[in-house]
């Protein structure tokens, strides 16, 4: 009997602490920390700035959500920044290891099995990176060439489920992250990079000659991008609802969009230069955490 009482003890106290573990206001209450997950190379979403320095139009998105839980916390918090990679952004949520995800990930119905999502603050397009004077402008003209995109991405299956990519023959070459896929090209160990529209954009607005690149070919995909958080984490997918929600009624997520994609961006001071579409003035305009799936019906 006594064991019995100890195992459900010892179960309960488990049971206690997995609870919290999914319940990031009272870990933060508690803690006085929250983990954000950053990126090192996602285009104007979230880079380093260098010396554990993280900025970006989701970075700032996710800093007001945090405002937000340290009023629900009822304390100042700490943030720390947690470099993820698209291999483990998803493992680091899981885990507690991150809070809340602050990159570029596609929402979609596989995901939504792990991860809870936000709502949608960005509508991405899948587009093709090339040099200049490649010559390469359609997805026909990838028939023999190395094509670049990042491990733990989708972009590439876009490729080869498009229409037009239908029995085109190319060899995929994988960076680890971004930045090592877009060097891939500039170093010319690949014809062609495939990833996210804005991050693209934003890898050759950062690159030493931006004029040295060009986005080309048909749209293979659009995809909504959203912050993650912990699945069942209620009280903060709440705030993070209700945030996003504000910010896009207020106009404010169209003035960050300003801020980050039309506007002079640090380190350097280069503008990305990339306007937003109609797809994502629909997502502001109607807040919802639909996955791509819902996109594709339409």
């Amino acid at each position: 009997m006594k064991k019995h009482l100890l195992a459900l003890a010892i179960a309960a106290v488990a049971g206690g602490a997995s609870a919290q573990a999914n319940d990031t206001v009272a870990k933060a209450k508690a803690s006085g920390v929250v983990t954000m997950g950053v990126r090192d190379s996602s285009g104007a979403l979230s880079y380093t700035l260098g010396d554990g320095k993280y900025a970006g139009y989701h970075v700032e998105i996710c800093q007001r959500v945090i405002a937000n839980l340290e009023k629900a916390a009822g304390r100042k918090l700490e943030v720390k920044y947690q470099p993820v990679t698209s291999q483990n952004r998803i493992p680091l949520v899981q885990n507690g290891t991150v809070d809340i995800e602050c990159g570029s990930t596609t929402n979609n119905a596989t995901r939504q099995k792990d991860v809870a999502f936000l709502p949608t603050t960005f509508v991405e397009e899948v587009r093709i990176a090339v040099k200049a004077n490649s010559g390469i402008n359609s997805i026909a003209q990838l028939a023999g060439k190395n094509v670049a995109t990042t491990t733990g991405t989708t972009s590439v299956q876009h490729l080869r489920k498009h229409e037009r990519g239908a029995g085109i023959q190319f060899n995929e070459i994988y960076g680890k992250d971004h930045a090592e896929s877009f060097l891939l090209l500039e170093s010319g160990r690949a014809d062609a990079f495939v990833m996210d529209g804005a991050i693209l954009a934003g890898n050759i607005a950062t690159s030493k000659n931006p004029a040295d690149f060009k986005l080309v070919g048909e749209v293979l995909s659009v995809e909504p991008i959203a912050i993650m958080v912990r699945k069942d984490d209620a009280a903060l997918k709440k705030i993070g609802d209700d945030t996003v929600r504000e910010l896009a009624k207020s106009g404010e997520l169209a003035k960050l969009w300003d801020k980050w994609f039309q506007q002079p961006i640090p380190p350097k001071n280069t503008k990305v230069g990339y306007a937003v579409s109609e797809s994502t003035k629909a997502a502001w305009a109607n807040p919802n955490d639909k996955p791509m799936e819902e996109y594709a019906k339409k």
